[in-house]
């Protein structure tokens, strides 16, 4: 499979750049991959295509407030750091991005807030990911971890071409949000409501939870036209014993294991045992996946519908099939589907 397989016209309209009123009334597509069939239903008809014992496994990460805004030293330009990835929590070290870029050299001093009582040094101009910055900051570790927090803005997609709006702050997270660490949210995640989730529990339906911090490298371009050649961003992830316990007796069981979400499949695939079982996990993948794969764990998945070109896109087509994934997408700019982050959702099965 080359890059230019993953290309389509995807009007700019119908790049989502806000949520759906209620969480689980966004559109959803079902793809049967053994029927070869594409049905258009609401996202809480999903209940209907699981049955008592069925497993969905859910990425608890949490997003925190990534994207902060602070002043050059002396001439006071303004600059937009993005939080990528903390690297020592005693130094106060990160991997951040910053914009505008060309403005920023080894050195330089950010002051952040009205009170300009957080202040960052440039250390270092030359990793892959942009800057390293050491916060200098005279409080206890939660104090500063609580500064960053009250500084800093939702992590919108860059897309999403406005200013953060107080429903973003809930509506970028999922609600079973738990291990802060994302700087971008499992989105298939976003359209689960409490009331779905509740009526899914009560007809018997498991939930095992996971975690991959997503970052920003699960979005980054491919730029290569040989996919074997392109670099996943390592991501932070762990798979505790409780969720291997749900997914191998449901393995053991034949029963439905869904993947909600890209993020929830690629740590699942991280951790396969040479039986195929789901081994626990703690560490760093950066699993890319495209076609031709077999995939171990989940034979089911839910997604959002993804940017040409997208790692995201290579995925989903090695799931559903990549003739099949086609048609399902031409079907969903046809029928005016929403793409992307706060776009609607697919469920494969």
């Amino acid at each position: 499979m080359k890059l230019s397989h993953f290309n389509f016209d995807l009007p700019q309209e119908l790049l989502a750049d806000r949520p759906t009123e209620n969480r689980d009334e966004s559109r959803l597509m079902v793809l049967n991959r053994k029927e070869q069939t594409i049905e258009h239903k609401m996202f809480k008809d999903l209940i209907d295509y699981f049955e008592p014992e069925d497993v969905m496994v859910l990425n608890n990460t949490k997003v925190f407030p990534a994207r902060l805004y602070g002043n050059k030293e002396k001439t006071g330009a303004r600059i937009e750091v993005f939080l990528l990835r903390e690297l020592n929590s005693e130094t106060r070290l990160w991997d951040v991005l910053v914009d505008p870029a060309r403005k920023i050299r080894i050195g330089n001093k950010l002051y952040f807030g009205d009170d300009e009582t957080l202040v960052a040094e440039v250390i270092d101009n030359t990793t892959s990911r942009g800057r390293t910055l050491r916060f200098l900051y005279d409080g206890s570790y939660e104090e500063f971890r609580n500064k960053l927090t009250s500084l800093g803005e939702t992590p919108l997609p860059k897309y999403i071409n406005r200013e953060v709006e107080p429903q973003d702050e809930e509506r970028y997270q999922t609600i079973y949000a738990k291990e802060e660490g994302a700087v971008a949210a499992p989105t298939a995640g976003l359209h689960f409501s409490k009331h779905l989730l509740k009526r899914l529990e009560i007809k018997g339906v498991n939930f095992a939870e996971v975690t991959l911090h997503v970052g920003l490298g699960t979005f980054s371009p491919v730029e290569v036209e040989d996919l074997s050649k392109h670099k996943m961003d390592s991501e932070e992830a762990y798979i505790r014993k409780p969720a291997t316990d749900i997914i191998n007796n449901a393995i053991v069981e034949k029963r439905r294991i869904c993947a909600v979400g890209t993020t929830a499949m690629r740590v699942m695939e991280s951790a396969v045992s040479s039986n195929n079982t789901l081994n626990e996990f703690e560490g760093w993948t950066n699993k890319f996946i495209f076609p031709p794969y077999d995939f171990s764990i989940a034979n089911c998945m839910i997604t959002n519908f993804h940017t040409p070109k997208s790692t995201l896109l290579m995925m989903v087509s090695a799931f559903a099939g990549h003739d099949f994934m086609k048609k399902a997408y031409e079907e969903a700019v046809k029928e005016k589907y929403r793409f992307y982050s706060y776009g609607d959702a697919m469920l494969i099965i």
